[in-house]
């Protein structure tokens, strides 16, 4: 494993102000030798100034070189330093800095960045074929591993989030068909947390950090999706006519009731089961119902 090094780079000002300086005078002993060299082969008596200004010309293009080393960092950038192909640190001040001439410098955002992955098709976990996409909030936190252990880590962060969301996806059915059972839709933000926790330990070794993952898309598949949205109106009937009969049931309760404690009516237990299903049929009915006076005696 290559781990993230911090290093600290010299104050890019103060060496650029100092070769600018070093340049000018080494300019300026550059063309003085010259001509110095120039007269005494005219005079004939060079004494070795051939010689100076070859070692002067050498420093003055050893100092051009040095230039090089100059580079700038933008905020919540890195710049991973490499000597020969070797590793040496990452610099993370921002501003003017100046490292070996010879080092490579690859510049690597530390900001934090998000995607979205495409719909998938995918099965859920009773074997339904569903749509699943999620939004992924992340950034990088380990430049070296980033740029060292993964050929492209952006590539790479795509690709195993998608991998993360089928994998999840197959775990949970889409929805709740058994009472206290964790499904994708009646439990969206668990299954958010555990997403993010997956997508997390596929991108450990790329020195990234996922900060959040949330399902941004969850349907059933077009194939499908009007069986189930007739089977989902079918238990929403259901649930309905349950809720009708349990008041309708507490409702008509509550009227024999009554009627036993003010000792309006004494009803034996053949007029009290033709009440029970006279309130019962109006509570329950979806049409108006239609009142029918008995002007007698139902005796």
């Amino acid at each position: 494993m290559i781990r993230e090094i911090e290093i600290k780079a010299a104050n890019g000002l103060r060496v650029l102000f100092a070769l600018i300086a070093t340049q000018l005078a080494l300019s300026y002993l550059f063309f003085a030798t010259a001509r110095s060299v120039t007269a005494g082969i005219r005079a004939g008596d060079s004494r070795g100034w051939v010689l100076v200004i070859v070692l002067v010309g050498l420093v003055w293009v050893a100092n051009v070189v040095m230039f090089l080393g100059l580079f700038t960092i933008a905020p919540n950038e890195g710049k991973v330093l490499q000597l020969f192909g070797s590793y040496v640190g990452t610099v993370h001040d921002p501003g003017l800095r100046w490292a070996n001439p010879f080092y490579t410098k690859k510049a690597i955002s530390l900001r934090v960045r998000n995607f979205e992955t495409g719909k998938l098709k995918v099965n859920d976990q009773r074997g339904n074929p569903i749509e699943f996409a999620a939004v992924v909030v992340w950034k990088v936190v380990d430049s070296a591993e980033a740029v060292f252990m993964v050929d492209d880590f952006k590539h790479y962060v795509h690709v195993q989030s998608e991998a993360a969301g089928r994998a999840l996806a197959t775990n949970y059915p889409y929805d709740v068909f058994v009472e206290g059972e964790m499904s994708l839709v009646s439990h969206t933000n668990e299954v958010s947390e555990k997403l993010a926790v997956e997508i997390q330990d596929r991108l450990e070794k790329a020195g990234v950090e996922v900060i959040e993952a949330r399902v941004s898309h969850l349907a059933y598949s077009p194939e499908i999706a009007s069986a189930m949205l007739q089977r989902q109106q079918a238990d929403a009937v259901i649930a309905a006519r349950k809720k009708i009969v349990h008041g309708a049931v507490g409702m008509v309760e509550d009227a024999l009731a009554e009627l036993s404690k003010k000792s309006i009516v004494e009803l034996d237990e053949e007029r009290k089961a033709a009440m029970v299903s006279n309130l019962l049929v109006v509570l329950t009915s979806d049409s108006h119902t239609q009142p029918i006076v008995n002007a007698g005696s139902i005796y």
